[in-house]
């Protein structure tokens, strides 16, 4: 499920990001030789350009993982989808795999390799939260006809050696441990993840909790808690188990009306949606363990979930550090977690410890232990700066902006500058005319204004060369910022009086200096006036968000009013740090095995039923996987194609086909007799390939019949025919598509008047054989329909009736492909 990954993942990154420098820092380390300028003249020889050092962690940031997810189509369970581009022809089908919520079994359909069922991490049990996975069909006891023998199977083995002990076993183990230690005014950490099996533990924490009316706070440290709880209340569809029961109230007309009630009482709760076993009265959330600290004190005794599962950062490893020191304190391990985890080093301290019969994988609850001896952990902090550090820091900030706004500066300058340029020369040839006849008016007018001026008149031209020889009316002591200052208003003072350009019948009239003004004409290329591109942008956004749902604009305010307060409060400047830290153990530790997935009765049990052709065994020990095949062997009708590929090896798994496409002919299509197999038709075509010149897609045409000649007859003696003197012609051979199912074929004989009776290892007995009637008589008339492990089949029996009853419905359930 889309937002379940969302919130796992954004809570893993946020917990490293604050802990690690994961090497996001694009500033590149100092380097002496490039802070210093050349002052010299000389040429700087040229370096070759260094490879960037890409080693190290690097871990996403919130926002590639919101795109990522953002990038996910989400699909319900059986719904078909059909991929386009690079993947066009293939058939995607999703089915429930149990385990998670939203856990999900994959059906590929490629044209190079049939059917794959791609089936990793399944959970055939049903549990409080989930049901379990549609592979396993309890009420028809067998495998779900459509998953069943695909041509590829991809599964794990990881638990194939595993006997996991009884659930209810399981779930006494953990809830007297948690009682009796908060009994004894002890606390508990359970180590979990952030949204997958802490659903789960949730709900069997509050049935104990309000069945046995316990006051202890249950604390979930977490980031996303809260928010993961809200996404699960508003997907009541995906949920199973006992869950929805409740919510609808099936355990009897009085505890409908109580859980009404106290609906009713919840109604202030804007986040209590959804079913009414998911509204956690006793959980509480906090973001950090300083957050704990401050609401109850590290002697109250308290339950903690906290996050990651593996130990290896966040609240979880903070936590333990403190928590692990003080006695009688219980660590409640509920997963093995990852190889090399502080999570995987306990559980393998614990198992170590405990005896041969009672390990983890022999099917019994082991029991907890007392941890002593010392703990070396690292310990990653993120600290603000202080004292010299924060004042560095804030030169270099300031330096920076200094930088960057300069830098912004030069940019809009030059753009400035580009677009001015732009502007002239595509104005050019429009307004040539009249900026001429602009020159024009105003060198008459200083031919008029300076013609009697003598030197004055020399003095005044120099002093106005600078400002492209206009006069602007401006005293000759202020030609120094001539070149600064222009006016577009009427100007009083010294004006220059010029004559008309057009005489009049009183004489010359007298006209005042005006500033020049050039009509900017309308751009125009090759297609008509240009279009500014900036109006239709910010018109189409306008449209976008008149076009938006009430619900959609509501979540696009909330998020930029969300981002806006990020923005204001503003995280100090800081610095990430590492201390090793040494315990000193003293808590007690335990393992209850809570993560929701099939043991090796299961997967012995399960994978022969679905019976694939082929098979791929991935995510297992070697151990695991040789008890897999060596149980895969036992079974006569299993398949010997079992790949185990090693982590980058890689295994082809169809074969390289060519596609082409031609077109049939009206004569040959006609001809063609056609059987149809599920969706589709199939027929035996041949012919030739014709080109035509006007068309791109050859024709398949009927072959030509070859014209008869005359040919000359010469009288032979006739030879007696002799049986086999003949040479043998090969018969074409028909081909049957499909995959024939011993019950289908048992249910149509039925309907036929023809009893079956199925004896076991892929045989059907049809005919008087199927009464128990041992008879010389009946062993005529009976028939044997029996399944290889090639796929072949074989029909026995003596010429009669029901022989020919039995195979004509063998072909009706095949598409039968004439030669």
């Amino acid at each position: 499920m889309t937002a379940m990954g969302r919130i796992a993942v954004s809570e893993d990154v946020e917990g490293i990001r604050d802990e690690e420098n994961v090497g996001d820092d694009k500033e590149a380390k100092p380097n002496p030789e490039s802070d210093t300028m050349d002052l010299t003249d000389e040429a700087p020889t040229s370096t070759p350009p260094q490879k960037e050092d890409k080693r190290g962690k690097y871990v996403a940031t919130l926002t590639e993982v919101q795109d990522a997810f953002d990038s996910i189509n989400t699909l319900r369970y059986s719904q078909p989808t059909h991929l386009q581009g690079k993947c066009q022809g293939l058939t995607i089908v999703p089915f429930n795999a149990g385990h998670t919520l939203g856990g999900t079994i994959w059906k590929i359909r490629s044209p190079s390799s049939g059917t794959i069922l791609y089936a990793v991490n399944v959970n055939h049990m049903k549990e409080r939260h989930l049901d379990g996975t549609v592979l396993m069909r309890q009420a028809a006891g067998g495998v779900f006809e459509p998953l069943a023998r695909p041509d590829l199977l991809i599964t794990d083995a990881d638990r194939t050696s595993v006997i996991t002990s009884r659930r209810k076993d399981r779930d006494l183990a953990l809830i007297d441990t948690i009682t009796s230690t908060l009994s004894s005014r002890s606390s508990l950490l359970m180590p979990c993840d952030a949204s997958t099996r802490v659903l789960e533990l949730l709900v069997l924490l509050d049935q104990h909790w309000n069945y046995s009316r316990l006051r202890y706070p249950i604390c979930l440290l977490s980031r996303s808690g809260r928010e993961m709880l809200t996404f699960v209340r508003s997907m009541m569809e995906w949920l199973g188990g006992t869950v929805s029961k409740e919510d609808v109230g099936e355990e009897g007309t009085g505890n409908r009306h109580a859980n009404k009630r106290k609906r009713n009482e919840d109604d202030g709760d804007e986040e209590a949606l959804g079913a009414f076993a998911l509204r956690f009265k006793h959980l509480e959330f906090f973001p950090n363990p300083q957050a704990l600290l401050q609401t109850y004190s590290s002697k109250d005794p308290k339950l903690i979930l906290a996050v990651p599962a593996s130990l290896s950062h966040g609240s979880s490893r903070h936590l333990f550090a403190d928590f692990a020191a003080v006695p009688d304190n219980v660590v409640l391990l509920t997963g093995r977690a990852e190889e090399g985890t502080l999570g995987r080093d306990l559980f393998e301290k614990w198992d170590d410890s405990q005896r041969t019969d009672d390990k983890w994988d022999k099917g019994r609850i082991g029991s907890n232990i007392m941890m002593d001896g010392a703990l070396k952990l690292r310990m990653n902090h993120k600290v603000p700066l202080q004292g010299a550090e924060l004042e560095a820091h804030q030169e270099k900030e300031r330096a920076a902006k200094e930088k960057e706004a300069a830098h912004q500066a030069a940019i809009v300058r030059n753009q400035h500058m580009l677009e001015a340029d732009e502007d002239d020369s595509d104005s050019e040839s429009d307004s040539d005319a009249d900026e001429d006849e602009v020159r024009q008016v105003l060198e008459d007018d200083l031919m008029d204004t300076d013609g009697d001026g003598g030197e004055e008149g020399g003095r005044r031209k120099k002093a106005d060369k600078g400002a492209g020889d206009v006069d602007w009316g401006i005293d000759g002591d202020e030609g120094l910022t001539k070149q600064f200052l222009s006016y577009d208003i009427y100007i009083k003072g010294n004006v220059s009086k010029a004559t008309s350009f057009f005489k009049s019948s009183g004489g010359h009239t007298t006209r005042f200096r005006m500033f020049p003004y050039v009509e900017k004409k309308r751009r125009v290329d090759q297609y008509g006036e240009t279009i500014d591109v900036g109006m239709w942008l910010r018109k189409g956004k306008v449209l976008e968000e008149d076009a938006e749902t009430d619900e959609a604009k509501s979540y696009r305010l909330r998020s930029l009013a969300e981002e806006d307060a990020r923005k204001a409060i503003r995280e100090p400047p800081s610095k990430f740090v590492s201390s090793d830290v040494e315990i000193q153990l003293a808590c007690r530790l335990l393992f209850v095995d809570m993560e929701g997935l099939n043991d090796g009765r299961a997967v012995k049990t399960i994978v022969p039923q679905v019976n694939p052709r082929k098979m791929i065994i991935v995510h297992a020990p070697p151990t695991a996987t040789d008890a897999l095949i060596e149980s895969c062997s036992h079974i006569r009708s299993m398949t010997k194609d079992i790949f185990t590929p090693a982590v980058g090896e890689s295994v082809q798994i169809g074969q390289q086909t060519n596609s082409f496409s031609i077109s049939i002919s009206d004569e040959l299509l006609a001809s063609l007799k056609m059987s149809r197999f599920e969706d589709n038709e199939v027929g035996y075509v041949t012919g030739r390939i014709v080109a035509h010149a006007n068309s791109t897609i050859p024709t398949l045409e009927p072959l030509l019949t070859a014209p008869k000649t005359e040919k000359t007859v010469t009288q032979v003696p006739k030879k007696l025919n002799v049986l086999g003197a003949r040479p043998t012609a090969k018969l074409p051979h028909s081909t049957m598509i499909g995959e024939l199912k011993l019950t289908a074929l048992k249910a149509r004989l039925a309907a036929v008047g023809v009893q079956a009776e199925l004896i076991g290892e892929g045989v059907l007995i049809c005919g008087a054989g199927a009464k128990g009637q041992m008879g010389s008589d009946t062993l005529e008339e009976s028939v044997a329909v029996r399944k290889t492990a090639m796929g072949k089949v074989e029909i026995e029996g003596n010429v009669s009736d029901v022989y020919y009853t039995v195979r004509q419905e063998v072909y009706n359930l095949h598409a039968l492909v004439a030669a």
